[in-house]
C-alpha cells in the first residue's frame, strides 16, 4: 500500500480516537488535576488515560490486518502517536505549573523579600534532602536560595537534584562557604547519628555559619512531626540520635501489641508517656493510663484523645492508683484485664532517694511485687519491667530497688505462663529531673553550672530510641530475661556541659563549670552489666540479653521480708542492714538516717 492510503486511513480513524482518548482521561481523572501543583503521580494518570486508545490500534493491527485494512497500519505509527499524544498532554500541564512557580517566586522576591535571600547550603543528597529542595523551592516565601549539595558519597559528585548540584563532600564545606558566599547549612540526613551531626557541627561552627537541621527517625514515627520541619540542632541530636532499621521487624512488632489491652504504669512519667505515644501506632485496643499523680496523667490522656499518627485513639482509660495499694491494683485488673503490661513506674532520683530509703522500697519494691503477683494471677500474656544501669552493682538505694525488682521478675518467670522480661537502660535525655533541663536553666541564669566531678561520666540515650528498644525487647522476653539497650559510649558530664553552652549561643568561656563533688549514692562511672552476666545479641538490633544470675531465692525472699518491715516502720539503719546483707553488689552508705530537726 502507497504511504498516503495510510495517511487517509489514519484520517478517518480521528473522531475515534478522540473520543476514546476524552473517554480515557474522565476515567483517570486526568482532566480533574491542579495544574499548579501536577506532580509525578498526575503524570502516571496521564499515562494511564493515554494507554486504552494505543492499545486498541495495536490489538487490532494484530488481530485484524487482513479483513480489516483500516487497522493495518505500521506499530511505528502507532508509537509515534501514542508519544506525540504524551507528551503533548504533559507538556502543556507542565508549562502552565512553570508558569505560576515562576510568577510566584517573582511576586514574593519583588514585593516580600526585595530580593534578598539566604544562601543555603543542604548536607545530605538523598531522599530527605530532595524533599527538603523540593520544599525549598516551592516555598519562596521563606527567603532561602539552595546554592547547592553536600554529600560524602563520591559517586553523587557534580550530579543535580530538582536542579541543584552536588558540589562536594563535607570537608569542602569551609572552602564553598567562603567561594559562594554561604550564610546557612542544613543537615538534610533524616537517619544521622549524632557522631555524623557532630562531626558536620564542628566544621560549620568554625565558618561562622548557622547549622540547622531536619527532624531525626523517633521524631517522625508517629506523624506529629514531617521531615520538612526545620529546626535548630539540639542536644538530643548530638548525644542521643542513633541509627536503628526498624522496617524489617516493624510488622512482627505490631503484631505483638495490636489489638491489646496494654497497662502502663508510670504513663504520666518520661518513658512511660512516650510509651504510651509510641504504643498508639500499634494499634491496641486500649491503653490504661496508670499513675499517682493526676496532673501529668490528664496531661498524657488528653494528648492521646487527640490526633496521634494521623488517628484519634478514643480507648484511653486515664486511672489514678498507688501501686502499693494491693487492693486498689486487684480492682484494676479485675476491669480492665490487661493482656501486656509496660511496668515504668519508679522513684528514680539517686540522691533523694538517699534521703528518703523506705519510700524508694515501698514504691519500687513492694509496687513491682504487687504488679507481678496480679499479673501471674490474672495470666497476662507480657510484663515488662523497666530497669536501670544503675542496677548493676548498686551504690544507691535508688539502684539496689531496681536490682531487687529484677531479681523478683526472675524469681516468678520460670513458675508463670506469663512472658516476664526486663530492660534495663541508663540515663535518657530530656527526662523529668535530668541533667539537661538543669543545666540548661543554670545557663539561662548565667552560670555557673554545676557538675559532681571532672571525670564523671553517664550513658544517654533519646527518650525516643530508648521507648522503641522497650517495646522491641517487649516482643521476645520469655523467662524473666534482662535485655539490655546499647547505649553507645558513655558521655563526660563537663563535654555534655560545654555542648549546652555552644548550643545556647554562648562561647565555652562565658559560663563558668563549678566541680561541686559527686552527691550521696552517685558513681563516677555507670555499668550496664556485672562481670557474672555475659551478654549475647538478639535479632533486634542494639539489643542484648544478659544471661540471669543465680540466686537462692529462698534466701533472698527472707532478706526481702525484713527490708520491707524495715520500710514499713522507716528504720533506716535496718534498710541499711538488710541491703548489704541481699548479696545485690549493693556497697552504698551503712547509715542511711536523716537528720531531724
Amino acid at each position: 500500500m502507497p504511504p498516503d492510503y495510510y495517511l487517509k486511513q489514519m484520517l478517518m480513524l480521528v473522531p475515534y480516537i478522540v473520543l476514546i482518548r476524552i473517554a480515557s482521561f474522565m476515567i483517570f481523572s486526568a482532566y480533574s488535576i491542579v495544574l499548579r501543583y501536577i506532580s509525578t503521580n498526575d503524570a502516571l494518570s496521564i499515562f494511564k488515560a493515554c494507554t486504552p486508545m494505543t492499545l486498541i490500534l495495536f490489538i487490532g493491527r494484530l488481530t485484524f490486518p487482513n479483513r480489516l485494512g483500516i487497522l493495518k497500519m505500521p506499530i511505528g505509527v502507532i508509537a509515534l502517536e501514542f508519544l506525540l499524544t504524551l507528551t503533548g498532554t504533559l507538556g502543556v500541564r507542565l508549562a502552565r505549573r512553570l508558569y505560576f512557580e515562576t510568577s510566584e517566586r517573582e511576586k514574593f522576591e519583588n514585593i516580600g523579600m526585595n530580593g534578598k535571600k539566604k544562601r543555603v547550603l543542604l548536607i545530605g543528597a538523598g531522599d530527605a534532602g530532595n524533599m527538603v529542595a523540593k520544599e525549598l523551592k516551592q516555598r519562596t516565601d521563606l527567603g532561602m536560595d539552595v546554592v547547592g549539595f553536600i554529600d560524602d558519597n563520591p559517586r553523587k559528585f557534580k550530579n543535580a537534584i530538582q536542579g541543584i548540584r552536588i558540589l562536594g563532600n563535607t570537608s569542602q564545606i569551609p572552602e564553598l562557604v567562603k567561594n559562594l558566599g554561604i550564610e546557612e547549612a542544613i543537615i538534610t540526613i533524616a537517619n544521622a547519628s549524632s557522631s555524623v551531626i557532630k562531626g558536620i557541627s564542628d566544621i560549620c561552627e568554625k565558618t561562622k555559619i548557622d547549622v540547622k537541621i531536619i527532624p531525626g527517625l523517633f521524631e517522625m514515627l508517629d506523624g506529629r512531626v514531617k521531615i520538612t520541619k526545620i529546626r535548630n540542632i539540639n542536644i538530643d541530636d548530638l548525644l542521643g540520635r542513633s541509627v536503628v532499621n526498624f522496617e524489617n521487624h516493624f510488622s512482627e512488632i505490631v503484631k505483638a501489641y495490636e489489638n491489646k489491652h496494654i497497662l502502663v504504669t508510670g504513663a504520666g512519667g518520661s518513658i512511660g508517656s512516650e510509651l504510651c505515644r509510641q504504643l498508639t501506632v500499634m494499634l491496641p485496643k486500649g491503653i490504661i493510663l496508670l499513675d499517682k499523680d493526676e496532673n501529668s496523667i490528664f496531661e498524657i490522656d488528653n494528648e492521646l484523645r487527640g490526633k496521634v499518627g494521623g488517628q484519634v485513639l478514643g480507648n484511653t482509660y486515664p486511672l489514678i492508683a498507688d501501686i502499693r495499694n494491693f487492693d486498689r491494683l486487684k480492682l484494676i485488673f479485675d476491669r480492665f484485664r490487661p493482656q501486656i503490661i509496660f511496668h515504668a513506674a519508679a522513684h528514680k532520683h539517686v540522691p533523694l532517694m538517699e534521703h528518703n530509703a523506705a519510700e524508694a522500697i515501698m514504691n519500687n519494691i513492694l509496687g513491682t511485687r504487687h504488679l507481678v503477683q496480679l499479673a501471674d494471677q490474672y495470666a497476662v500474656e507480657r510484663f515488662v519491667y523497666i530497669s536501670t544501669d544503675k542496677a548493676v552493682n548498686p551504690t544507691s538505694v535508688m539502684g539496689a530497688t531496681k536490682k531487687i525488682g529484677e531479681i523478683i521478675v526472675q524469681d516468678i518467670a520460670p513458675k508463670s505462663l506469663v512472658k516476664f522480661s526486663c530492660v534495663r537502660f541508663g540515663n535518657v535525655l530530656g527526662s523529668r529531673g535530668s541533667v539537661v533541663p538543669f543545666f540548661q536553666k543554670q545557663i539561662s541564669n548565667g552560670g555557673p553550672i554545676t557538675v559532681t566531678h571532672p571525670d564523671v561520666r553517664r550513658y544517654f540515650m533519646s527518650i525516643s530510641e530508648a521507648v522503641q528498644l522497650i517495646i522491641q525487647a517487649g516482643t521476645i522476653g520469655e523467662k524473666g530475661e534482662i535485655f539490655v539497650l546499647d547505649m553507645g559510649k558513655p558521655i563526660k558530664i563537663t563535654e555534655l556541659a560545654k555542648e549546652l553552652i555552644r548550643l545556647s549561643g554562648h562561647k565555652i568561656e562565658d559560663i563558668d563549670i563549678k566541680f561541686i563533688g559527686l552527691r550521696p549514692g552517685e558513681k563516677l562511672y555507670e555499668e550496664v552489666l556485672i562481670e557474672k552476666e555475659k551478654s549475647t545479641a538478639t535479632r533486634y538490633e542494639k539489643i542484648f540479653v544478659a544471661s540471669p544470675i543465680k540466686v537462692n531465692y529462698t534466701e533472698f525472699s527472707k532478706n526481702l521480708d525484713e527490708l520491707l518491715a524495715a520500710a514499713k516502720t522507716w528504720n533506716e539503719s535496718k534498710i541499711a542492714s538488710c541491703l548489704h546483707q541481699m548479696d545485690i553488689g549493693y556497697s552504698g552508705e551503712k547509715n542511711l538516717l536523716l537528720n531531724s530537726p
